[in-house]
C-alpha cells in the first residue's frame, strides 16, 4: 500500500510544495513546486490538496511547516489557508522544525550516519 504525503512550507519570498509516495519499493517525488508565499484565495490550499488526492486517486497526508519567523509562515495564516485540517480526501497537522529532537553521537569516529538514523525514523512513524 502506497501513501501519498505533502509538505507545504512558507516562508516570506514563496511557499514550496512537495509531494511523495510512501510504498514497500520506496519513496516517489511526483510533484515538487514552488508558489506565491502567500494564497491569493482563502481556499486555495484546501483545493490543492483535494486536486492531488484526486488525481492520485488516494488520500493525502499533507503536513504545513508553520515555525513562527515570517509573516507569510503558516502559523499566522491558518485561518486564511484553510477551513479544517482535513476531510475525506486529505488529512493536515501542522509541524514545527525547530521541535526536532537533537541527536546526540557518543562515538565520533566513522561519520555521522545521518542517513541510516532518517532511515528509521521514517519506518518508526510508518509503524514498522
Amino acid at each position: 500500500m502506497h501513501e501519498l504525503r505533502v509538505v507545504l512550507a512558507p516562508n516570506a519570498l514563496r511557499t514550496r510544495v512537495l509531494a511523495t509516495t510512501h510504498g514497500e519499493s520506496g519513496t516517489e517525488t511526483i510533484l515538487k513546486a514552488h508558489l506565491l508565499a502567500e494564497p491569493s484565495h482563502p481556499r486555495a490550499m484546501q483545493w490543492l490538496l483535494e486536486a492531488i488526492a484526486l488525481w492520485q486517486g488516494q488520500t493525502v497526508r499533507a503536513a504545513l511547516v508553520a515555525d513562527g519567523t515570517h509573516r507569510s509562515c503558516g502559523s499566522s495564516l491558518y485561518g486564511d489557508w484553510f477551513s479544517d485540517f482535513g476531510g475525506a480526501l486529505y488529512t493536515l497537522d501542522v509541524v514545527d522544525p525547530r521541535e526536532r529532537r537533537a541527536h546526540r553521537d557518543r562515538i565520533d569516529a566513522m561519520g555521522s550516519f545521518a542517513d541510516l538514523r532518517q532511515l528509521v525514523l521514517f519506518r518508526r512513524r510508518e509503524g514498522r
